[in-house]
């Protein structure tokens, strides 16, 4: 089950944009190019099928059309996400156009879903022309209305987007956690909700991986206080047998991203968005990212998009070209295109360049080097 291509038309920064989706696409380019934006596209989508989301909240949430039509939108104003998608052997395409009214509601212009080729939904239809506030809500998020396509609503509810805020994650008691908050607020309440079995099985496999990242680390385990607040405890290295008990609130901001990276790999097999996580993280743990998620995605089949300007990631040798996502602002919106259909690139991935060399240089400001001269 996997998307096999993203298209956007009018989405933030994209006045067009076109990509074939591996198992895994590495999104490099400048600050403000759209990075997040373009996994946001998928977010907009999950955020819609979510039994708890829907069209009008989607949007609402973002702040509305006008802050999600790109700038450089032209005669056609429209707003148009398609994903295609082979689902249990199955090809699919959905595509959602959509603008506002004139009191600046949402308002869906097309939906349309194909099966195999064939057109199984196709509005407005006459239903929505006899009453047109049936637009201001997709057939997507209405179980009696997508029985026929019911499986992409299930697979885009699934996808799952990570940032964790180290920060949210240790002050818990000051925060008003939100349900599968992506930035960690209820991180902890979500370990805790885990099968016991499940649990325990998940944070041995992670207690292994962290040893080697932080050999100090001997021991991880999830408890909840007097309160039933649930908390990590990590036992580290001490000449005292039964010390160096530490919750999470001591934890560095490394480990908590590192292990939150390591949960959501071992959930599921829905699509999974991850922001920079190379943040906070040693370079030599960051170049085994990539193999962490190649390895993940063959038990799994799961699909991970990463946003990223880390060199030390890039460097991985597996990438192949056509796993990177390049964005290009212009003066049309930002342009994309896979590191696979970059001729220069190829040429110097050929002459032995790492992906890293034949592909950030491209993402850096063409004036940087002036930063330099700031306070003179």
């Amino acid at each position: 089950m996997k998307i096999s291509r993203l298209r956007l038309s009018n989405w933030r920064n994209f006045r067009e944009a076109d990509l074939k989706l591996q198992r895994r696409l590495f999104v490099v380019g400048p600050n403000a190019s759209g990075k997040s934006n373009l996994l946001d596209a998928l977010r907009f989508l999950r955020d819609i099928a979510d039994p708890e989301g829907g069209f009008q909240r989607a949007v609402k949430s973002r702040g509305g059309v006008t802050q999600l039509r790109c700038l450089h939108a032209r005669r056609y104003p429209n707003i148009a996400i398609e994903v295609s998608l082979q689902l249990d052997e199955i090809d699919w395409v959905y595509r959602l156009e959509f603008a506002q009214d004139n009191q600046r509601r949402p308002l869906v212009k097309k939906e349309e879903v194909e099966r195999s080729g064939r057109v199984i939904l196709s509005r407005p239809d006459d239903a929505d022309e006899s009453d047109p506030s049936r637009l201001t809500q997709t057939h997507l998020e209405q179980v009696n209305a997508n029985q026929k396509f019911r499986v992409i609503a299930e697979f885009l509810a699934r996808i799952r987007y990570l940032h964790v805020v180290p920060q949210l994650i240790r002050e818990s008691d000051r925060i008003v956690s939100q349900y599968q908050d992506p930035y960690g607020s209820d991180f902890l309440e979500q370990i805790a909700r885990t099968q016991k079995r499940t649990l325990e099985s998940r944070l041995r496999r992670i207690n292994d991986a962290l040893q080697v990242a932080v050999p100090q680390l001997r021991e991880l385990k999830l408890e909840r206080d007097e309160r039933g607040v649930p908390h990590l405890k990590g036992r580290y290295a001490h000449w005292r047998p039964n010390a160096g008990w530490q919750t999470e609130e001591h934890f560095s901001d490394g480990t908590l991203r590192l292990l939150g990276m390591l949960w959501v790999f071992l959930e599921g097999g829905a699509p999974l968005l991850l922001e920079e996580p190379e943040l906070s993280l040693h370079p030599g743990v960051i170049r085994h990212i990539p193999a962490m998620m190649a390895r993940a995605g063959r038990k799994s089949a799961r699909q991970v998009f990463v946003s990223t300007h880390s060199a030390d990631l890039l460097s991985d040798k597996g990438i192949a070209p056509e796993e990177v996502a390049l964005l290009v602002p212009s003066n049309n919106g930002t342009l994309v295109q896979l590191a696979a259909n970059d001729s220069q690139i190829r040429t110097l991935l050929a002459n032995g360049i790492s992906m890293a060399d034949a592909v950030l240089p491209k993402t850096t400001p063409s004036h940087v080097q002036q930063l330099s001269l700031f306070g003179s």
